[in-house]
């Protein structure tokens, strides 16, 4: 798990943009909004983590394969980089982990009867409230 995080730490591309929002004279002059970019395809990823990624980055994918993390929560450039790659490294962590595959319940004897005298007696319900015949 750690290797793919390393991997992922070594193939990403960063760009500081400026932050919009409030923040005064300091966000028009200093970029300190963080854009990370990993290319999903190069990390090497089997394919059912591949597609886990996939659905975890949900928007965060565009058509080139690259996974895109903005980190603006921060004054600091350090800080917004900081955020980002613990961003990207919580995704990477969430993809590789299998979903526990569901266990089908079963009825006993006992509910399926009851189940199926409740279907009964709602048949009976209804079929009643058709037309009157005199």
């Amino acid at each position: 798990m750690a290797d793919l995080v390393e991997r992922a730490m070594g193939l990403l591309e960063e760009s500081f943009i400026a932050a919009s929002g409030p923040g005064g004279q300091n966000v028009n002059k200093v970029a300190s909004a963080v854009q990370l970019r990993v290319n999903i395809y190069r990390l090497g990823l089997s394919p059912p983590v591949f597609h886990r990624l996939k659905v975890l980055a949900g928007s965060r994918l565009n058509t080139r394969g690259e996974l895109v993390l903005d980190a603006r929560r921060h004054r600091t450039q350090e800080a917004n980089r900081a955020d980002a790659r613990e961003r990207l490294a919580e995704l990477l962590r969430a993809a590789e982990v299998e979903p526990r595959k569901r266990a089908k319940s079963r009825v006993n004897r006992v509910g399926k009867e009851q189940r199926l005298r409740s279907k009964k007696a709602r048949g009976t319900v209804k079929a009643d409230r058709g037309k009157v015949e005199w």
